[in-house]
């Protein structure tokens, strides 16, 4: 009996089990090793790919057309094949590498598909002139810009930072209040709601003309139209995500002596705190499609005033790397909501993902 007791214990966990040591959760002997842990093939076909990638754009000599001859295509060459280095390092240290082999290993496809997709972009450009110059230039030309006008694609984004910060944040408060309103209020509903259907699908770029009439700058021209767009669909979402909150939660709690203002505060805004973050998504989706539209029709300044200036000289390299800090800007805002999100709806974390 005993030597069945021995073996019983001297046994592995069974896969998936956990046991507990003192405070900490301990992995079982038969848990499987990481897949981070292992050989890193991905990772050295990326250092090939990147390394290619650089030896092409150097020794493979620019053809030049007209006023083109690309500057920066060395400094270009020798980023790649240091990105290159870096994974091949990466690869061979294995689990040395630490966080960053962490961050990285996601991302081995990826690694792999852009130094191809900056090949394929470099030879039908700089080195074939496929594409007609100088509606399309070389990555190394994106490079020319971030370093030689870097001054004035700053201050663009912090114009633009700054103007959507003010409509989105006026739009967002505004459609917030106005959905708890006419969600809450029978009366405020009857008088609001059909406004609300009238003036609301309308375009705020439609108003564009009105709003620079009425206001005495376009600045705030452009923050009323930014606002405009983003409030209607924060307030159609809180309103309906208010409506539809269950009647049983309100019963409870008036049973408990809770008060309207509790009912509204406590009971209301948190139910409907779900469809309140899809209507800001959707917002900040109008705010930046009507922040572009009205830097590049009355606000003279701003990165979609860089993209009119930088087409009405041709200078289309400019216009590409002012719609990459677009972009990445664009991008990084709803990345921050989500976190927003996330630390708001905790028991919804990870329910939708950006």
């Amino acid at each position: 009996m005993s030597a069945v007791i021995d073996r019983v214990l001297e046994a592995p966990p069974a896969p998936g089990n956990w046991r507990r040591a003192g405070t900490e959760k301990v992995a079982p002997a038969s848990f499987p090793v990481r897949a981070a842990e292992g050989f890193w093939l991905t990772g050295v076909l990326a250092t090939a790919a990147w390394l290619a990638l650089g030896l092409l754009t150097i020794y493979w000599p620019n053809k030049a057309v007209g006023f083109s001859d690309w500057a920066y295509t060395d400094e270009f060459g020798i980023a790649a094949i240091a990105v290159g280095a870096l994974l091949l390092a990466v690869a061979l240290l294995g689990p040395r590498a630490g966080r960053v082999a962490r961050v990285l290993r996601p991302a081995g496809p990826w690694l792999v598909a852009l130094p191809v997709l900056f090949a394929i972009w470099e030879i039908v450009t700089a080195k074939l002139a496929l594409l007609p110059t100088p509606f399309f230039a070389p990555p190394q030309s994106l490079v020319e810009t971030y370093i030689d006008d870097w001054r004035r694609l700053g201050e663009s984004l912090l114009h633009s930072a700054r103007l959507l910060a003010h409509g989105f944040v006026l739009g967002a408060l505004a459609g917030f209040l106005t959905g708890v309103t006419i969600g809450w209020s029978r009366i405020a509903g009857y008088w609001v709601h059909p406004v609300l259907r009238f003036v609301g699908p309308v375009p705020a770029s439609a108003l564009l003309p009105l709003a620079f009439f009425f206001f005495p700058s376009s600045y705030a021209a452009a923050v009323f139209l930014i606002a405009l767009a983003t409030g209607f669909p924060v307030a159609v979402l809180t309103w309906s995500g208010v409506a539809g909150v269950n009647r049983n939660y309100y019963d409870v709690a008036r049973t408990m002596g809770a008060s309207e203002r509790f009912l509204v505060l406590r009971v209301a805004i948190p139910a409907a705190l779900p469809q309140v973050f899809v209507g800001l998504f959707m917002g900040l989706g109008a705010a930046f499609s009507v922040l572009v539209t009205a830097e590049m029709m009355g606000v003279k300044a701003g990165l979609g005033f860089y993209l009119s200036w930088a087409q009405g000289w041709a200078s289309y390299s400019n216009m590409y790397a002012a719609l990459i800090v677009m972009a990445v800007l664009c991008s990084g805002l709803i990345t921050l909501l989500f976190k927003v999100r996330d630390r708001v709806l905790s028991w919804q974390k990870g329910t939708v993902k950006w």
